[in-house]
């Protein structure tokens, strides 16, 4: 029997509003500044529409403007954007279910060194080791190109051990039974191994999608052609105000439209996300 406590309950709901009013007033302040023209921000932030409606959508994909005297394609830097954060999701995981495997399953001199050399690279993030990584970039010539942008940030300790404790749990019977049908190591990887970590991949996928997403640091280091901005370097960009004014309106459509992969993904891929934290087989 589930003991009643509405003072508890009352407390509980009370913070989960709270918690939902922290996150969606940045989104809502950000959605009625593109409502209204530059000028209505010299005085305060508006809190509600105002007249443009929502038009600078329309203009940030329609014509391509100007931000700040500098040209800055909405749909080039969101291409850009998907490329980078899809090539380092599929290269992430790729990786380290492939590594993850290998430690697990197959037996050979140095195998647990290889492992703890890769769990121990958690302690070095690329904001630590983002200098001698530019310097062997740049004198690969992979500077202003998308393998600059991504093979860096492909590697995933995180992903490699998430991996392995999930492979750890498979029963050795399953894996006796496969070399008994003949099933050898890549067969057994793709058609028994790769189908039970579906719920695994789904959530590392949404993690390191938005992580790849996100990227802000790594990419205004190596890039200074306007070709290979993304979508979150383009808003640091449209800050970058010399003589003129701020166009907070287009701004904040930009930001708008930034959000929105990231949202579509965990929305699409949510039943499949949360089992793959949650199973109580990982």
């Amino acid at each position: 029997m589930v003991e009643r406590r509405p003072l508890f309950t009352f407390f509980c709901h009370l913070l989960l509003i709270l918690g939902i009013v922290s996150i969606a007033l940045p989104v809502w302040l950000a959605l009625v500044a593109t409502t209204h023209e530059n000028t209505a921000f010299a005085t305060g932030t508006p809190l509600w529409f105002g007249d443009l409606g929502f038009s600078v959508f329309g203009e940030l994909f329609r014509n391509e403007s100007a931000f700040n005297n500098s040209e800055l394609p909405i749909t080039l830097m969101l291409v850009n954007s998907l490329i980078m954060a899809l090539c380092i999701t599929v290269g992430k995981l790729s990786i380290s279910i492939l590594s993850a495997y290998a430690v697990v399953f197959f037996r050979f001199p140095g195998r647990m060194l290889a492992f703890w050399m890769i769990f121990f690279t958690l302690m070095l993030p690329v904001e630590v080791r983002i200098m001698p990584t530019f310097e062997v970039i740049a004198n690969l010539n992979m500077l202003n190109s998308f393998y600059g942008l991504t093979i860096p940030l492909i590697a995933s300790a995180t992903a490699t051990f998430l991996f392995r404790q999930f492979f750890l749990t498979v029963p050795a019977e399953l894996v006796e039974a496969a070399r008994i049908d003949g099933a050898g190591p890549i067969k057994f990887f793709f058609d028994i191994l790769l189908p039970l970590s579906r719920t695994n991949i789904a959530a590392l996928f949404v993690i390191t999608f938005i992580y790849g997403w996100n990227q802000y640091l790594w990419p205004l280091l190596i890039t200074t052609d306007s070709d290979y901005y993304t979508i979150v370097m383009g808003i640091k960009q449209m800050l970058g105000v010399v003589d003129g004014v701020i166009e907070w309106n287009k701004i904040m459509a930009t930001t708008l439209i930034a959000m929105l992969p990231p949202v579509i993904v965990v929305i699409v891929m949510q039943k499949a996300f949360v089992k793959g934290l949650v199973d109580s087989e990982k």
